[in-house]
């Protein structure tokens, strides 16, 4: 019945991002990340929430450099291609 639920639980979090822009969905993933592994080393040292803590705030800025990388990458492919295509 556990497993149940949280197949559920893991579901309607899914559902809950469907709408969101790829920077919003890279910010939550890594927070997400960093959350979890925070949690366990933070466990490891004896304080796991202050580990999750530290380890949102890490994953939420790399998600956004992540994010900030990507979108330099894609502009770039754009001015290439534009730049190709008017080539011709």
């Amino acid at each position: 019945m556990k497993l149940l639920h949280g197949v559920l639980l893991c579901s309607l979090a899914m559902a809950g991002c469907a709408g969101m822009n790829d920077t919003q969905q890279r910010a939550l993933s890594g927070t997400a990340i960093g959350a979890g592994g925070g949690a366990i080393l933070g466990a490891i040292g004896g304080n796991a929430g202050l580990g999750a803590a530290a380890g949102a705030a890490a994953g939420l800025l790399g998600g956004l450099i992540f994010d900030s990388v990507k979108k330099d990458e894609q502009a770039a492919y754009q001015q290439g291609y534009a730049a190709g295509r008017g080539g011709q």
